[in-house]
């Protein structure tokens, strides 16, 4: 049997790939939360709502078409989204009342 056929090596082999994939996708996430508060502090000086339903029905439509051009489960890509929408609304809350005091 040949390393290229060695389960075990193909496995770590993967598992190392995944692990690359993981820490990029952090990195990724990390600056999108840079952004948003950014965009968070924007809203709050400006006395902006923190949610933008429109913004979001926009990027959920994107989102799962971009998915199925990906060959990913467009609903799970939505649910993605929308628990980060719901975590960058939270952090918009708490900018807001932190302008307020």
């Amino acid at each position: 049997m040949t390393a290229a056929q060695d389960p075990q090596q193909r496995l770590e082999r993967l598992r190392s790939s995944i692990d690359n994939i993981d820490a990029a996708l952090v990195h990724m996430l990390a600056e999108r939360f840079r952004c948003t508060q950014e965009v968070g502090e924007l809203k709050a000086e400006n006395a902006m709502p923190a949610s933008d339903p429109d913004r979001e029905a926009r990027q959920t439509a994107r989102l799962k078409s971009l998915a199925e051009d990906a060959h990913l489960d467009p609903e799970f890509a939505e649910k993605w989204f929308n628990f980060v929408v719901a975590e960058v609304i939270q952090h918009h809350n708490h900018i807001a009342d932190r302008a307020r005091d």
